[in-house]
């Protein structure tokens, strides 16, 4: 490829993506979870919501780690924070999390750059129900980090999540 075809055909790669490029598919099940606020790709009027096979779709993550809640360490597998917020376009600082109980909390967008936390979908392998504080749990690698054993941090992670707003 001559000089000038391969600068503009890197030149091209380094621009940003057109908005269509992080077009949602509509949700086509059950909607579990809402975003709202700085959302670039909407798929529900000025919102992004998912089903449970949209976030399955997403890479996959697991961990196991010992929290507060359960006795036993326990594994824990879904999508990163980071992938989901992603996936909708969200630009921001900081995430609002809402339970369904309607528990809200407040954390830096910059904890889903730093660890690995994530929209769990699976509690040990199974689908969580609300009952077993699902059917999705906003939670960190407790066990990958020290400084993430604390109060904190326990009050950042939030079962029965439905919403995030992006602010």
């Amino acid at each position: 490829m001559p000089t000038r075809r391969r600068f503009c055909a890197l030149l091209l790669m380094a621009l940003p993506l057109p908005p269509h490029a992080w077009a949602l598919d509509p949700a086509t099940g059950t909607v579990v979870l809402t975003i709202t606020g700085r959302v670039r790709s909407p798929n529900a009027g000025a919102n992004a919501v998912f089903d449970m096979a949209m976030l399955s779709k997403l890479p996959q993550h697991s961990f196991v780690t010992w929290t507060p809640w359960y006795p036993q360490p326990r594994k824990f597998s879904g999508p990163l924070l980071r992938d989901v917020l992603a996936a909708a376009g969200c630009e921001g600082s900081t995430v609002r999390a809402t339970a369904l109980n309607d528990y809200q909390v407040e954390l830096p967008l910059d904890d889903a750059r730093l660890h690995q936390v994530l929209v769990a979908r699976l509690l040990d392998d199974k689908p969580m129900s609300v009952r077993d504080k699902g059917p999705l749990f906003l939670i960190y690698p407790f066990d990958s980090d020290p400084a993430l054993r604390n109060a904190v941090y326990y009050s950042r992670a939030a079962w029965q999540l439905q919403s995030l707003e992006v602010i």
